[in-house]
């Protein structure tokens, strides 16, 4: 059966004290969503983005596993080389018992340049930090005690104590968007995170490779394919409603050189009625269902982690998020067996 999780982005507040406000709309959403069927809900990170990118993921995890009873809860992604590792295993331990073993860490590298001059960090050094920093959370989780002598990271004689709930602990799933990427979530996660704007073809293609590797590392492969997706009475619909938050953010990307847009040459190329195809899941409920489907048989998934909210743009409302919920509950989720 497929499942759906959802990834929210807690940003843009337009002014300091209304964030509150945006993390009730936000667990409010995880509680209804739970109550839909939905899997999951998953936070991202960022630091010293100008749209105000909610900066500590687990702190609102914790908020939502309060609230919630059953559905998975996780970081997608946490930027790990802006950590040290043996806070990181601590808090997702902590996290982990909480919420009654439902969390799964997603990391990733990071790619803002801010984000790592904000903490004194050098980015040439970010995959050395990520790949050390793995090590060391799955050491933590043994719950015996270690020592760690690395080019990063030293560490001597400490024990993380409780154990995790989930053995040998919290699935670490990659963040990767690049082969370069892909290959190191199949050497050293427990799945990959694929991104939410390349095409079809393009996450075929790192879906094979990311097996691939995999499988030459011993592992079991899972692929979670987050996308943007809206479900509407139909295209026109969607389009009206969920087209200009999509597009705000998708000529934020291109601006910034992301690769899910490098062969797209003009910024007026942004119209909803040009990128949706096989790179948006969306329309009527029938259609939304053919597509998870479609795309879940070419991917290889069962797994679909959806941005309904974006950051760059703020939106859409809570109010259109919450009748969207609904409707992928009602309409959707029951027929993606």
């Amino acid at each position: 059966m497929i499942k759906l999780g959802l990834y929210s982005s807690i940003a843009n507040p337009p002014r300091g004290d209304e964030l509150d406000r945006c993390v009730r709309e936000t667990v409010a959403e995880a509680e209804l969503a739970e109550a839909c069927g939905f899997h999951g809900f998953f936070f991202g990170e960022h630091h010293q983005d100008k749209d105000g990118f909610l900066p500590s993921p687990l702190i609102v995890c914790a908020a939502v596993a309060a609230r919630t009873t059953r559905i998975q809860i996780g970081t997608s992604v946490l930027l790990l080389p802006l950590h040290h590792p043996l806070r990181v295993a601590e808090d997702a331990v902590t996290l982990d018992i909480v919420s009654g073993g439902r969390l799964a860490l997603g990391i990733g590298l990071g790619y803002q340049d801010a984000d790592f001059r904000a903490f004194g960090i050098e980015k040439k050094h970010r995959v050395s930090l990520f790949e050390e920093a793995i090590e060391v959370l799955r050491k933590s989780w043994t719950g015996e005690r270690f020592s760690h002598r690395g080019r990063h990271f030293d560490i001597d004689d400490v024990c993380v104590l409780p154990r995790p709930i989930q053995q040998p602990g919290p699935p670490l799933w990659i963040g990767g968007w690049v082969p370069a990427a892909v290959d190191r979530a199949g050497r050293l996660g427990d799945a990959i995170v694929l991104g939410p704007s390349m095409p079809l073809a393009e996450n075929q293609v790192l879906a094979d490779l990311y097996r691939k590797a995999a499988a030459e590392a011993g592992r079991e492969p899972q692929v979670v394919l987050m996308r943007d997706a809206w479900v509407a009475d139909g295209l026109e619909d969607a389009a009206r409603i969920y087209g200009p938050e999509v597009m705000t953010a998708y000529k934020y990307y291109w601006r910034n050189g992301a690769t899910a847009f490098q062969d797209i040459e003009s910024e007026s190329a942004f119209q909803f009625e040009n990128m949706w195809k096989d790179r948006i899941i969306t329309g009527s409920p029938e259609d939304c269902v053919a597509e998870f489907k479609r795309w879940g048989e070419a991917v290889g998934t069962d797994y679909f982690l959806l941005r309904l909210r974006h950051a760059h743009s703020g939106g859409p409302p809570h109010k259109e998020i919450m009748k969207t919920i609904e409707r992928f509950g009602r309409d959707v989720i029951p027929h993606l067996n």
